[in-house]
């Protein structure tokens, strides 16, 4: 079954699993998705889920991208590991720092000090970056590049020792997950270059890391997509073992919202709800019937 990203150039996380799928060394389909809302063939798919990117493997649509790097590393176990060493829970505790600490003030300057974005833009994400007060972002600049670097700083220490990547001697998801916010220094931030000199331990390593690549990348038409979509089956594996909500079930009417930012519910019956992961059943006129994944971390589910 082929690997569908749905996602755009220019965003730092779907930077995050096209270094992945280079890491591993598959090949895969890109749908470029619209970088504003509204976003119609890919709502068909996901029933309205905000961020990008997504993956989509026939009926099945991964939402978030611990859950992307999860899946693939259990669909493709014997291409080369994110997780070397049994390593998956550091890395992924450390998908906390880096989406949120280091990510939100890199998000806060790339907004700062690009002039001139246009209004639509400027529109969309004062309603997706909830971490960010738009009126006062001109007077906010030093705070946010202070605490960018601040992460930076972080980073640079992790690998002032020489090691060539985060967690030793293999590459791994952690150094994806370092990597992303430096991406998007230097691609979206003004004078990101610049401000990357002073971190010597990060210029090696950051090489290192592009040397990844993004796999064997083909194009694919958004229709083409939903029809991939309607004509196959999920191979979800019904499992609602662990709620800590009283009178879900199986088949339950359910949202699952974002706990961070983005948070826009997703409707559907409740299929799998473990301490891992959740997963809903939804159906759609253009995309049939689909199985929606979240990570349970970092996701809020409500009966409705």
């Amino acid at each position: 079954m082929e690997l569908i990203l749905h996602h755009f150039d220019i965003s730092p996380f779907a930077e995050k699993v096209r270094l992945a799928l280079g890491l591993k060394g598959l090949a895969w389909r890109s749908v470029e998705i619209p970088f504003v809302m509204p976003k119609p063939d890919l709502t068909a798919l996901t029933g309205g889920y905000r961020k990008t990117p997504v993956l989509q493997i026939g009926a099945d649509i991964y939402c978030d991208t611990q859950c992307i790097a999860r899946e693939l590393e259990a669909r493709f176990p014997a291409q080369r590991t994110l997780f070397p060493g049994g390593s998956e829970g550091i890395c992924l505790t450390l998908s906390a720092w880096s989406d949120g600490q280091f990510f939100r003030p890199g998000a806060g300057l790339s907004m700062g000090t690009n002039e001139g974005l246009p209004e639509a833009i400027l529109q969309d994400r004062r309603a997706f970056f909830n971490f960010l007060d738009f009126s006062t972002l001109d007077t906010q600049l030093p705070h946010l590049y202070a605490g960018f670097g601040a992460q930076l700083q972080l980073l640079d220490t992790m690998l002032a020792d020489g090691r060539p990547y985060i967690l030793g001697d293999a590459p791994s998801w952690a150094d994806i997950l370092g990597y992303f916010p430096v991406w998007m220094c230097r691609g979206n931030i003004r004078d990101g270059a610049a401000l990357l000199t002073r971190y010597t331990g990060i210029a090696a390593w950051e090489q290192r890391v592009q040397a990844f690549g993004h796999g064997e990348r083909t194009d694919l038409d958004a229709e083409s997509a939903l029809a991939i979509a309607r004509d196959a089956e999920s191979i979800v594996v019904a499992d609602v073992s662990v709620t800590h909500l009283p009178g879900l079930q199986q088949g339950s009417a359910v949202t699952v919202t974002p706990e961070d930012y983005g948070s826009v519910p997703v409707a559907g019956e409740l299929v799998r709800l473990t301490g891992r992961d959740i997963a809903i059943r939804r159906t759609d006129s253009r995309a049939g019937e689909v199985v929606v994944h979240f990570p349970r971390a970092g996701y809020r589910v409500e009966s409705v």
